[in-house]
């Protein structure tokens, strides 16, 4: 033990005398004393060696001997940053300050706002609902038994966990559960995020954005939806957009239409976004089917209602000029930036 201690005090004398002018020398100092292959680990590690009744007063020795070579090394560290001379900082009060990018609203975030606030004014409430729902309310409360041949056309993701579990298709499953839980009047519009399976493309994406409104009350007639969608369109794109409504088939209304309206690319004489038609889809509507009212409970010899939904996406890219759906989701400031403006 006497060798160590002589070895100790040798250490202190080297201590001493170290001196470093560079950030390299400083460094080496580290290293050599205090690094995980240095002095003072070496020599932290010799208590193993040190008889049990001498271990207090030679873990004393070694503790003051660790804080000399700390206190050596801040030493260092702090004459040689006194050294170094910096140029005095200049601020110069005439530069213009600092310019910060303006954040923007996402263009679906901008339409749904815009949605929203024009049903608003008809009276529609908003309803939200759960992304992850059951087989039930996505599919069985809207008419579509597990053998419908209009599932294949909303062929979606599954949970592993149940496979009565799956990521919604439409938003439907909200105007289900708003029907579970409520009576007659109802009058909702349900905006949301739904999923299909589907490849991604300019034209489909495997999620979307849907709106889709429900009214259920008495006397309640097509009248009434194709009025409701008058006031939307014009209030939309605008008081000299035309309208069309073509037949169809939904398992959940009855009878079914979509309505078109006219192409606001190139007016209505044709181009490549309405196939040259003129015409453009929008949205889907009907009057809701009377099994689907029997199912929640609503009588349907008393209550009448309609439906329609539509995609936020084709809403977008009909106000914004938008071609493909895959600049929603990437996140690119090139993109969104312009829409910094938008209301």
């Amino acid at each position: 033990m006497e060798n160590l201690v002589q070895q100790l005090e040798q250490y202190k004398n080297e201590i001493a005398a170290y001196e470093a002018n560079t950030a390299a020398a400083v460094e080496a100092y580290r290293i050599k004393y205090l690094g995980t292959k240095g002095i003072v680990k070496a020599v932290m590690g010799e208590m193993k060696n040190v008889p049990n009744d001498q271990k207090k007063s030679f873990g004393l020795l070694l503790n003051e001997f660790r804080q000399i070579a700390e206190a050596k090394y801040e030493t260092l560290k702090a004459a040689l940053t006194g050294n170094q001379t910096e140029p005095a900082e200049t601020f110069d009060s005439t530069l213009p300050g600092d310019v910060y990018p303006l954040g923007s609203r996402h263009p679906i975030s901008i339409v749904r706002k815009n949605i929203i606030d024009i049903f608003h004014r008809l009276g529609f409430a908003v309803a939200e609902g759960p992304e992850i729902e059951d087989d039930w309310h996505n599919f069985g409360a809207m008419n579509l038994p597990a053998d419908h041949p209009a599932r294949d056309m909303q062929d979606t993701f599954y949970i592993n966990k149940n496979p009565d579990w799956l990521l919604r298709t439409h938003t439907s499953s909200v105007q289900a559960r708003v029907m579970e839980k409520q009576k007659p009047p109802i009058r909702v519009i349900c905006p949301g995020r739904v999923y299909r399976n589907e490849t991604i493309s300019a034209r489909a994406h495997c999620f979307f954005h849907q709106v889709e409104g429900l009214c259920i009350d008495d006397n309640v007639s097509f009248a009434d939806l194709k009025q409701t969608l008058y006031f939307f369109v014009q209030e939309m794109f605008g008081k000299t957009v035309k309208i069309r409504f073509r037949p169809s088939y939904f398992p959940f209304t009855e009878p079914s239409a979509e309505m078109d309206i006219s192409c606001l690319i190139c007016g209505g004489d044709g181009c490549n976004v309405c196939k040259h038609t003129g015409w453009v889809e929008i949205l889907g509507s009907g009057m809701v089917h009377p099994r689907v009212l029997e199912n929640f409970g609503i009588d349907s010899n008393k209550y009448t209602g309609f439906a329609f939904g539509m995609g936020m996406e084709r809403i977008c890219q009909l106000k914004y000029r938008v071609n493909d759906l895959r600049l929603y989701s990437q996140n690119d400031v090139r993109f969104l930036k312009q829409f910094t403006s938008a209301r």
